[in-house]
């Protein structure tokens, strides 16, 4: 019953997610908010919902451990298994934004995190550090893009601002209550989701921190991974990293700021572990993308062997 109840938490997460974007982008364009921005800001934070969704839920429950390894497992899923994926799938140019900037941003916030957490906690002050950030980042990425002229807006930007613009003109009381169904839907969701996936890390004797970085870290991902696979299968390679970068910093910053806002979290050895892993694994990401400009076959293939090897761990540690 349990998993029915988790996968029934799932659906309602990811398809919350997609209507509130639906309807918040709708309001934005009544107020004549440029398309770009709605892209770098709601459709963004919308693919982050369900991370942020179960990472609150559980820190509002004191599961501080399936907190934080909801948001490590995400980003160990999202850079392994997503752009693994995609590599195998198509060779993945990166553009020269994500090389200079949005990965080493990624990779000093997950060193960042490393170093928070060293002292085995997130407090309060912690969590202002981080959505600090998560503020600079999102500002100085509203400015860079706005600034740019139409020509140099990247494939990725231009396909969400593309995707905004062209879906329907909605009322605005309809447009209202869309929102308020796709919130409720990835608060049910998000609260439906921890306590099952809770039970099930009781029944069968497993920790809150391996259900949370194994079963609900896959199922938030989804829409990470959907959008990427999808994106290559249409020939649009270069959103695929660039999702999967965006989201994993929205996942480092808001995510875990916010939870630790909440309610300062405890983190165990083993979450920290995995940060440090998640911090590594960011390296030879950039390694990757830095040397070649590109992702191929091959790099998927070490990418998805990775994750492989690392489930096996933490399952028999």
């Amino acid at each position: 019953m349990s998993f029915l109840i988790l996968i029934v938490g799932f659906a309602l997460l990811i398809k919350g997610a997609d209507v509130f974007v639906e309807g918040a982008s709708s309001i934005a364009k009544r107020f004549n908010i440029p398309p770009m921005l709605i892209g770098l800001t709601i459709v963004a934070m919308g693919t982050s919902a369900p991370e942020a969704a179960v990472s609150v839920s559980s820190s509002l429950a004191g599961q501080n451990d399936m907190s934080i390894a909801n948001v490590i497992g995400s980003n160990f899923f999202n850079i392994l298994i997503v752009l693994g994926v995609s590599a195998i799938i198509a060779k993945l140019p990166v553009e020269k934004n994500t090389i200079k900037k949005d990965t080493p941003f990624l990779l000093f916030i997950s060193a960042l995190l490393v170093v928070l957490g060293i002292n085995l906690n997130l407090s309060r002050f912690d969590g202002l550090i981080l959505l600090i950030l998560f503020v600079f980042f999102l500002v100085s990425m509203i400015k860079s893009n706005l600034g740019q002229k139409d020509c140099d807006i990247s494939t990725s930007e231009s396909a969400i601002a593309i995707e905004v613009t062209e879906s329907e003109a909605i009322s605005l009381p309809k447009t209202l209550v869309i929102c308020l169904i796709g919130i409720v839907g990835i608060v049910w969701g998000g609260d439906l989701v921890v306590d099952s996936a809770t039970k099930i890390a009781t029944a069968f004797g497993m920790s809150t921190n391996l259900v949370g970085l194994t079963i609900v870290a896959m199922g938030t991902s989804l829409p990470e991974f959907v959008t990427s696979v999808i994106a290559v299968r249409k020939g649009e390679t270069e959103i695929a990293i660039g999702n999967v970068i965006g989201s994993n910093i929205f996942n480092i910053l808001l995510v875990l700021g916010l939870a630790a806002i909440i309610n300062p979290m405890t983190i165990s050895i083993f979450a920290l572990i995995d940060a440090v892993f998640m911090t590594l694994i960011t390296i030879l990401l950039y390694i990757f993308i830095k040397k070649n400009n590109c992702l191929n076959k091959i790099h998927g293939f070490i990418l998805i062997s990775i994750y492989l090897a690392y489930m096996c761990y933490t399952i028999i540690r």
